[in-house]
């Protein structure tokens, strides 16, 4: 246990916001944050955002530094890497590390797809399929919407991982409720062609704010509209599980360690339906 006279570590840990005019999203994104510094008290913990509320990521950062840290690692609170993530992280880092000549800064990975996302994101679909009662009931999978192909791309990806073996409803379609198609409209028009009776519309986010009330009141209005019951997931917010792997990222980091991307892996991860394939050699010679 840690008392008043542990020395911290000279290791720092910033966590990247990407920030919300939501009073109720900036308190789960601090809620987060003492999440994770909790996990490991003797590490200086700071967060900054990159928008809409402060601190900014150079008071952020300039916070961190004053703790007489000489490493600074900053891990971006992002489920899927677009713009924020690629750019304005690494220029903040940049801009830091001339402010902060003798200080170290080493950017970590996003949270990205990781099966303990995909298990926090399982956990409230499921909590509103409760009230579904229907058999056929398919779900929506709303995610912010980027002008980065690759970023959207990465949302058709876990839908799809969704959709195996995790009993969540018998389709999943992903959407976007902002800069990209299809959008929270043509998904659910999408599920009502292929037969379903009631839909699960969740969100593909860490907290709230204004993108989720506008997705929740564009799926009401659709369903009042088409006379389908739409049932309302909820976003992640504070979960000791991404707490726990942004510890991962911080490792990852802190080792300067070279990771292929085996987050999804049969034979590394225990993903649902595939558990006795872990460890397991990947082919039997004939």
């Amino acid at each position: 246990m840690t008392t008043s006279n542990d020395p911290l570590s000279d290791t720092g840990l910033f966590i990247i916001g990407h920030g919300t005019r939501s009073s109720s999203g900036m308190d789960q994104y601090w809620h987060t944050v003492e999440l994770i510094a909790k996990g490991r008290p003797k590490i200086p913990t700071v967060g900054g955002l990159i928008e809409f509320a402060s601190p900014n990521l150079d008071e952020g950062l300039d916070n961190l530094c004053q703790m007489e840290v000489k490493e600074i690692i900053a891990v971006p609170l992002v489920l899927l890497g677009a713009g924020h993530q690629k750019d304005d992280g690494p220029e903040a880092l940049r801009q830091a590390r001339l402010r902060h000549p003798k200080i170290t800064f080493k950017y970590g990975r996003a949270l990205g797809i990781h099966p303990k996302v995909l298990s926090s994101v399982e956990n409230r679909i499921k909590l509103a399929s409760r009230n579904t009662g229907a058999n056929d009931t398919g779900v929506v999978l709303v995610g912010r919407g980027s002008t980065d192909p690759d970023a959207n791309a990465d949302l058709y990806k876990v839908a799809r991982l969704m959709t195996d073996s995790r009993q969540l409803g018998e389709i999943i379609e992903p959407a976007f409720i902002s800069l990209a198609r299809p959008s929270v409209n043509e998904a659910l028009a999408k599920i009502k062609k292929l037969g379903m009776k009631s839909v699960i519309v969740a969100p593909y986010f860490l907290f709230t704010g204004v993108l989720l009330d506008r997705i929740y009141i564009e799926a009401m209005t659709w369903s009042k509209g088409e006379g389908i019951p739409v049932f309302l997931a909820k976003e992640i917010g504070p979960d000791i599980e991404i707490a726990n792997l942004v510890w991962e990222r911080f490792d990852e980091a802190r080792s300067d360690s070279a990771h292929m991307n085996c987050d999804m892996c049969i034979y590394r991860s225990q993903l649902p339906g595939y558990e006795h394939r872990v460890a397991a050699p990947p082919f039997t010679p004939s």
